[in-house]
């Protein structure tokens, strides 16, 4: 576990443009590992479907109603996770991501965790998300937070519908 003085995690927008840069880095790396795991890799960003593309060019338009959470160890954006705005008290945790670096030491438990509390302190009442069946570990770590699988909301195969009360 990391010692959490060294993990620091800011709001986003309005912390400044390093977080931006940072954001932009983690997003790629998200895409692109999804969509190697997807069995659709490509080479870098510019072979991403539109819609990843336009969230790494211009993470403030694309995530215009969101919160996002930026995780730094010094400088360096280690982690990252969206929290949309919430719809019917329910907001989606979207694009929770840790540099490979950087796993396994409660960065990702750090960033739900925040997004959780962001949560309650705008009067959602449920939290949901989707994840690839395959990421066992993602999995098992929404599990330890208190998420359930959840009926599916989206058609795409191979999701898993995941939801918790907050």
């Amino acid at each position: 576990m990391t010692d959490q003085r060294e993990v620091v995690i800011a709001r986003w927008p309005g912390q400044g443009p390093s977080v931006e840069a940072g954001l932009a880095e983690l997003l790629a790396s998200y895409h692109l590992r999804t969509e190697a795991e997807k069995g659709e890799a490509v080479a870098d960003v510019d072979g991403l479907p539109d819609r990843y593309r336009a969230e790494i060019l211009d993470p403030g338009a694309a995530f215009a109603d969101a919160v996002v959470l930026v995780a730094f160890s010094g400088d360096t954006a280690v982690g990252c996770l969206v929290v949309t705005a919430p719809v019917s008290g329910r907001s989606e945790v979207k694009r929770l991501w840790t540099d490979p670096a950087f796993r396994s030491k409660g960065i990702a438990s750090g960033l739900v965790s925040a997004a959780l509390a962001h949560s309650a302190e705008n009067g959602v009442s449920t939290v949901r998300l989707s994840v690839w069946k395959w990421r066992a570990g993602a999995i098992a770590l929404y599990e330890r937070l208190g998420f359930t699988v959840a009926e599916s909301w989206d058609e795409r195969d191979q999701l898993v519908c995941m939801e918790r009360a907050v």
